[in-house]
């Protein structure tokens, strides 16, 4: 196998390291966000935990490419 073979895969495996990285930060960064949304809707700040409901829906569809999962939020009779 050549040299430059290894480092290839040395480059290839370093993307793929700081990709899972980049990926772990955005999927703590949305539990986080549902944590706030839950606790917003807790003292009826419906309009805000709406809205941030709406923004984690796009942030998790468009940009991170997932299906959607509902919050406890989304699926009362208050929203």
């Amino acid at each position: 196998m050549a040299r430059g073979d290894d480092g290839q895969r040395d480059r290839d495996e370093d993307r793929d390291r700081e990709v899972e990285r980049y990926r772990q930060a955005a999927e703590d960064a949305l539990q986080q966000l549902d944590w706030c949304i839950g606790y917003l809707h807790g003292i009826r700040k419906l309009d805000v935990s709406r809205a941030l409901a709406k923004n984690r829906s796009y942030i998790r569809s468009q940009l991170l490419k997932r299906e959607e999962e509902p919050l406890p939020a989304q699926q009362t009779e208050e929203t």
